[in-house]
C-alpha cells in the first residue's frame, strides 16, 4: 500500500440557519469536509442549531472549530464594529464556551477557534482587536489552534502566546495583489466556477500560490483551504475541491482533532 499524499484540511462555515431559517447544507457538508466551523450565536446559528451540527460533526468524524463574531446577527457579522477590547475579548470567550460546552454534550469538543466575517478581516491587520480574540482563546485553552489568514496579525499574535497557528486559504474567494481578500462589496470577490475553485484550491495546498483578481502570483502557505457554506452551490463546491484534492495526491484531514 502506497504511502498517504501530504495531509490539508478542508474547512466550511456550517450552523449558519437561526430559528426556523436554514442557510445552506451542513448534514451534506460534514459528509465532505474535515472540519466544521460552527456558528455561536452570535453573527448566525442558535442554540437548537449549535446541537444539531456538532453531534452530525461528531457523528461524521468532522473537527469543530468556533466560528466566533461581532454581535451582529442582522448584518451577519460582516460589518466592522469598533469593540473595545475587554468587550471582544468576553464576547469571544461567551461564544466559545457555548460551543464547546454543547460539543462536550454531543461527545466532542471545540479544536480550534476561526474568527467570521468582518472580524476575520479586521485582526488580520487591526491588533488590538486581534489581541482581543487572541487573550479569549489562551484564557479558555491553550491548546486551541487559532485558524486565519497567512500574515495576519492575529497569527502573529497567536504564535506570541504560545498558541498552535493554522493558516486557511480560501478557494472561493478573490484574493487582492497583497494577499489579503477582496471586499465583498467588490468585483472579483467570490469565485462561482466549480472547476476554477477547484484549481485554485490545488494550487493553495499543492504550490502555495493563489492568483490574484489582477493575475498577481501570491505566496500562500497554508494547512487548510476553506470553501464558504453559504456560497450558492456549496455542496457541489465543495465536493469538487475535494475530489481534485485527492487527485492531486493530497491527503485531505483535520488538522486539529
Amino acid at each position: 500500500m502506497s504511502a498517504p499524499g501530504p495531509r490539508i484540511d478542508l474547512n466550511a462555515d456550517l450552523g449558519e440557519g437561526f430559528g426556523v431559517w436554514r442557510l445552506g447544507d451542513d448534514d451534506a457538508l460534514l459528509g465532505v469536509v474535515s472540519s466544521a466551523n460552527v456558528a455561536c450565536g452570535f453573527h448566525a446559528g442558535d442554540p437548537l442549531t449549535m446541537r444539531r451540527v456538532c453531534a452530525a460533526a461528531v457523528a461524521s468524524t468532522v473537527s469543530i472549530g468556533a466560528q466566533v463574531a461581532y454581535r451582529d446577527l442582522a448584518g451577519f457579522g460582516r460589518r466592522f464594529l469598533d469593540v473595545a477590547p475587554a468587550e471582544l475579548t468576553a464576547d469571544v470567550l461567551y461564544q466559545l464556551a457555548a460551543l464547546d460546552g454543547i460539543a462536550r454534550t454531543a461527545g466532542g469538543r471545540v479544536s480550534y477557534v476561526k474568527p467570521h466575517g468582518a472580524l476575520y478581516n479586521a485582526v488580520v491587520h487591526h491588533e488590538r482587536q486581534a489581541q482581543a480574540v487572541v487573550d479569549a482563546v489562551a484564557a479558555y485553552d491553550p491548546h486551541l489552534a487559532v485558524l486565519g489568514l497567512p500574515g495576519s496579525v492575529l497569527l502573529r499574535f497567536a504564535a506570541g502566546a504560545g498558541l498552535r497557528t493554522v493558516a486557511e486559504g480560501f478557494a472561493d474567494r478573490g484574493y487582492t495583489p497583497e494577499g489579503a481578500l477582496v471586499p465583498r462589496s467588490a468585483a472579483g470577490a467570490v469565485v462561482h466556477d466549480p472547476a476554477e475553485v477547484a484549481e485554485r484550491a490545488v494550487r493553495m495546498a499543492a504550490d502555495g500560490v493563489v492568483l490574484a483578481v489582477d493575475g498577481t502570483r501570491v505566496a500562500v502557505d497554508v494547512e487548510s483551504v476553506c470553501v464558504h457554506g453559504d456560497t450558492p452551490g456549496a455542496v457541489d463546491l465543495a465536493r469538487s475541491v475535494r475530489a481534485s484534492l485527492e487527485s492531486a495526491g493530497l491527503t485531505v484531514a483535520a488538522f486539529a482533532g
